[in-house]
């Protein structure tokens, strides 16, 4: 049996170095290799069986809803056995909860084990009288040895299992501070490793950096199956999670849930929170269809423009990305015949939402003219597509289910790509189909 081989790991970056030295060869940090102990390679006599596909096909279990009909949305439609689902988020979004309020949603037959390090159990306690929740066998561990909870989880037979928060845990196994490259990395595998060995399902948290990234290694969120982010707006009371990662369901799916007394209440019909429709009689508003994961959402894009008052005019943008802004001006100019050169240009997506697609393009546009010609659009009309370089219109995905959305919102005007016109449309809504740019700003004013 080979003996266990001793190493130098710095606790910084993670590299790995066979003797020890006052600075670190990778990232040039002073006093950061400590020593660790590498396993010694197994056996080449394993105890794991192969299985056969049917098998795997016949023993299939169904997905536990989580008591939130949007977090299951994000999770790919419902928890699956033996993943595990890192949260992100920062400070204070309310990430612990979230994962106390589906800890006690779950189903009744599934034991659930919450450990955590940050907390006392008395704040544990504390915090379920606040919101109301009702699970008295929810097992409670307030640990920051890794070893400890992973056994305790067998113990109790847990079939959920929530960290809160990784960054808290520490392995025996390795001298490094909880919260290192190092420690982050080896408890992430061998939460892995449980999780799949005994399917278990596992809830981690995890902290973010200044950038917004979760911190530690890359690798972590490679090594699980699902990364889900908080999106929140100090300014707004309503909060968004989006699936970064996920391989049991798609990746950009979006849940909304608002922050009551309570804890969080999901928002079944997101669209209504991001239609102001306050400022539909006023110059500069146009409602779009965007698409969020796996449905469509109705938003309302803002345009104001004003006189410039220095020689380098503004173009700022929030929602929406500010470079392409600056090439949809260029594009207006030149096929639209609209000069803004001398002009504040400022867009908006009300509610605090980021849209990452272009379907966005052809409504700032028409929101930008509408302001800067002061002239108000149709407050029940609605548009999307993307603008081309040669002023063209493109079609986008998904435009048939686009236009019924927004008919079941009553909107009874459309101006839509022309490829994304459908033979059939929905009764009670006019479908414009354009090609040019120029023909869309005619269609609209």
């Amino acid at each position: 049996m080979p003996r266990a081989k001793t190493a130098y790991v710095c606790h910084d970056c993670g590299a790995h170095s066979v003797k020890w030295a006052g600075q670190c060869p990778e990232c040039a940090a002073w006093n950061t290799l400590t020593e660790t102990r590498v396993a010694a390679p197994s056996p080449l006599g394993s105890t794991t069986e192969v299985a056969t596909l049917s098998s795997v096909l016949d023993d299939l279990a169904d997905r536990y809803p989580t008591g939130f009909s949007e977090f299951d949305r994000v999770l790919g439609g419902g928890l699956v056995a033996g993943a595990v689902v890192l949260l992100g988020g920062d400070p204070g979004v309310g990430k612990s909860t979230l994962l106390q309020q589906v800890s006690a949603s779950l189903p009744a037959e599934l034991p659930v084990c919450y450990a955590t390090g940050e907390e006392s159990l008395q704040q544990i306690g504390q915090r379920a009288r606040r919101l109301g929740l009702e699970r008295p066998t929810l097992k409670l561990l307030a640990e920051t040895s890794l070893e400890v909870v992973l056994e305790q989880a067998s113990k109790t037979a847990a079939k959920v299992l929530v960290i809160d928060s990784m960054q808290t845990m520490a392995s025996g196994e390795l001298p490094s501070a909880p919260g290192s490259v190092v420690q982050l990395r080896h408890c992430v595998h061998r939460v892995v490793q449980f999780a799949k060995q005994k399917n278990v399902a596992v809830f981690i948290i995890g902290h973010v950096t200044k950038e917004g990234a979760i911190a530690g290694p890359r690798v972590v969120e490679h090594m699980v199956d699902t990364v889900l982010y908080f999106e929140s707006d100090p300014s707004s009371r309503y909060t968004m999670i989006r699936t970064v990662k996920n391989r049991f369901g798609a990746n950009g799916e979006m849940g909304v849930f608002a922050m009551t007394e309570r804890g969080f209440r999901e928002v079944t019909n997101p669209s209504a929170i991001f239609l102001s429709r306050e400022s539909a009689a006023e110059p500069g508003s146009v409602v779009s269809v965007a698409w969020e994961g796996s449905r469509p959402l109705l938003v309302e894009i803002q345009a104001l423009v004003a006189d410039g008052a220095s020689n380098y005019p503004k173009r700022l943008s929030q929602g929406v990305d500010q470079n392409r802004l600056s090439l949809l001006l260029a594009v207006l100019q030149r096929h639209g015949d609209v000069a803004l050169g001398s002009e504040d240009v400022f867009v908006n997506v009300v509610g605090g939402l980021r849209i990452a697609e272009t379907s966005v393009d052809l409504p700032s546009l028409l929101a930008i003219v509408s302001s800067f010609r002061d002239r108000t659009t149709d407050e029940r009309m609605i548009c999307f597509g993307e603008i081309g370089l040669a002023g063209e219109v493109r079609p986008v995905r998904f435009g048939e289910e686009r236009i019924a959305a927004a008919q079941k919102q009553g909107f009874t005007r459309a101006i839509v790509p022309r490829a994304n016109v459908p033979k059939n449309p929905p009764a009670g809504i006019d479908v414009v189909g354009v090609a040019k740019l120029q023909q869309a700003l005619d269609a609209t004013f």
